[in-house]
C-alpha cells in the first residue's frame, strides 16, 4: 500500500512540474541575455569607466594648478620704524639755528619735536585674499609616466572585461546544457519508471498464474521503488540547474532549452587553438600589460634623479590693513633638485627594474600554463567525441537485449532480475550518451575561453560537422 501511495505522489509531482509554464530558450538567446544582464558585465563596465576617469585625472597633471588662498593674522604689536632717537641731534641743530630761522618756522619745528617720531609700516591686525598659479615645466618624465600608466590600466580593464565575458560563456554553457541534460535525464528516468511499473504488473500477473515465484515479484517491486526515487532525484537536479541558469541570466522563470547539445565530427587541430591562445588570451595580454606598467614604473623612479622645474605666480585680490609697501603680485620660476636622500631613490629604482624582470618571468610561466591547459582541454574534448561510436553500439545492443529479456520473462524463461538489469543498463547507456555530448560542449567552451574566443561557440554549433545529440 505504501509503495502505491509513493508511486502516486511521484507521478503527481511529475505532472505538477510538467504543468508549470516553461519559457523556451535557445542558446543564442541565453548568450545575449547573459552578456546584457549579468551583474558581472555591469561591474566590468563600471571598472572601465573608472579607468577612463583616472586617465583624464592624470592628464590634468600637465595643466596649471590654480588656487585661492586667504589669511588673517593678529600680531603682538604694530610694525614701525622708530626715529625718536633722532630728536636730540635734530633739536640741537634747530637750537643752533634759532637766531637764523623765522619765528613761524621755529615754532613749527618745536611742535614737531614734541610728536612721536615712530613711522608705522604695518598694523598689528591684517588679512588678505589672493590667488596662486603653478605651471609644471619639467618633472623628469613623471607626468609622462603617469599618463602612460593610466592608458595601460584602461587596456588592462578592457582585457579583464573580455575575460569576464569569456568566463560567463563557459558558465552559461555549463548551466544551459546542464539543464538540457538534466531534463533529458528526467525523461530517461520517467521511461525507466514506466518500464519498471509495466514489468511489475507483468510479474504480478505471472505470479498469480503460478509461472514465477513470489521472490521474482518482490525483486521487481524493490527496483520499481528505486526507479521512483531516481526519477524524483532527477527532477530535483533539473530544478537546481534551472535556478543556476536563472542566476547566470539574472532572471527568474522556468526555462526549456531548445538548442541541442552537439559533437563535432571535425575540428581544428590543437596547434590552431594554441596559436589562438597565445594571440588572444586575456590573461596573457594582462601579463603583457603589467610588464608595460612595470616599465613605466622604472621611468617614474628614474624621474627622481632629475630636477623639477616649475613656473609660479600669485596676486592678492583683497587686503585688509596690509601696508601699501607690500607688492600686490609676483611671478617667478623654481627649481628643485635632490642631492642625497639616504639612497631612497637608488633602491626604489633598482626595485622597479626587478619588478620588470619578475613580470617577464611570470609571462613565460603563464604561456606554458595556457598551452598545457589547451592540451588538457583538447584531449578531454576529443575523448568524449571518440566515446560516441562505442556508446551508440552499446545502445543498440542494450535495446535489443532488453526486448529479448522481456519476451523471455513473459514466457517464464528468464528471471525478473534479467529484465530489471537490462532496463537499468539501457537507461545507463542513454544517460552516458547525453553526458558525453554535455562534457564535449563544456570542454569546447572552456577551450575557447582559454583561447579568448568564447563567443565563437555559437559558430561551432552551426557548423555542418556539428551532430545534434538529444534524447531519442
Amino acid at each position: 500500500m505504501k509503495k502505491i501511495v509513493f508511486a502516486a505522489l511521484a507521478m503527481s509531482l511529475a505532472s505538477s512540474l510538467a504543468a508549470q509554464p516553461k519559457q523556451t530558450l535557445s542558446f543564442d538567446e541565453a548568450l545575449n541575455l547573459t552578456l546584457t544582464n549579468n551583474p558581472s558585465i555591469k561591474a566590468s563596465t563600471y571598472e572601465q569607466e573608472a579607468a577612463e576617469r583616472e586617465r583624464k585625472a592624470t592628464y590634468g597633471l600637465r595643466l596649471p594648478k590654480i588656487g585661492v588662498t586667504g589669511a588673517y593674522a593678529y600680531l603682538s604689536e604694530d610694525i614701525n620704524i622708530d626715529l625718536n632717537g633722532m630728536k636730540e641731534p635734530v633739536g640741537g641743530l634747530i637750537g643752533g639755528m634759532g637766531g637764523v630761522l623765522p619765528p613761524a618756522v621755529l615754532q613749527q619745528a618745536q611742535a614737531l619735536m614734541k610728536q612721536n617720531w615712530a613711522l608705522p609700516l604695518q598694523d598689528r591686525s591684517l588679512g588678505t585674499v589672493g590667488g596662486t598659479i603653478t605651471v609644471p615645466v619639467y618633472t623628469g618624465g613623471k607626468i609622462n609616466a603617469a599618463n602612460n600608466a593610466a592608458k595601460i590600466k584602461i587596456s588592462e580593464t578592457e582585457q579583464k572585461g573580455y575575460q569576464t565575458r569569456n568566463s560567463l560563456v563557459s558558465e552559461l554553457t555549463e548551466r544551459y546544457y546542464g539543464l538540457s541534460l538534466a531534463l533529458q535525464v528526467v525523461e530517461v528516468r520517467r521511461q525507466v519508471l514506466e518500464g519498471m511499473q509495466h514489468h511489475l504488473a507483468d510479474a504480478k500477473a505471472l505470479e498469480a498464474n503460478g509461472i514465477i515465484a513470489k521472490g521474482e515479484r518482490l525483486y521487481a517491486e524493490v527496483h520499481t521503488a528505486e526507479a521512483e526515487r531516481e526519477y524524483l532525484a532527477a527532477q530535483k537536479t533539473a530544478a537546481t540547474l534551472n535556478s543556476a541558469l536563472c542566476n547566470t541570466l539574472n532572471a527568474e522563470t522556468t526555462y526549456q532549452p531548445i538548442s541541442s547539445m552537439f559533437i563535432l565530427s571535425q575540428i581544428e587541430d590543437v596547434d590552431h587553438f594554441k596559436q589562438l591562445a597565445l594571440n588572444n588570451n586575456p590573461q596573457l595580454r594582462q601579463v603583457g600589460l603589467k610588464k608595460d606598467l612595470a616599465v613605466e614604473g622604472v621611468r617614474l623612479q628614474r624621474a627622481d634623479f632629475a630636477p623639477q622645474v616649475a613656473l609660479m605666480g600669485g596676486a592678492s585680490f583683497y587686503n585688509y590693513q596690509v601696508t601699501p609697501l607690500m607688492p600686490r603680485w609676483a611671478v617667478g620660476a623654481g627649481v628643485s633638485f635632490k642631492i642625497f636622500d639616504g639612497l631612497n631613490r637608488e633602491y626604489k629604482f633598482s626595485a622597479a627594474k626587478s619588478q620588470v624582470r619578475q613580470v617577464e618571468a611570470l609571462n613565460v610561466k603563464a604561456q606554458h600554463d595556457i598551452l598545457t591547459l589547451i592540451d588538457k582541454l583538447y584531449n578531454e574534448m576529443t575523448t568524449y567525441n571518440e566515446q560516441l561510436p562505442s556508446i551508440d553500439a552499446a545502445y543498440n545492443f542494450a535495446a535489443e537485449y532488453l526486448r529479448i529479456k522481456e519476451e523471455a520473462f513473459k514466457e517464464g524463461a528468464a528471471p525478473s532480475s534479467d529484465v530489471v538489469d537490462a532496463q537499468l543498463n539501457l537507461a545507463k547507456i542513454k544517460t552516458e550518451r547525453l553526458q558525453a555530448a554535455y562534457y564535449y560542449d563544456l570542454m569546447l567552451a572552456r577551450l575557447l575561453e582559454a583561447c579568448g574566443e568564447s563567443e565563437m561557440l555559437t559558430e561551432y554549433a552551426r557548423r555542418p560537422a556539428a551532430m545534434p545529440i538529444r534524447y531519442e
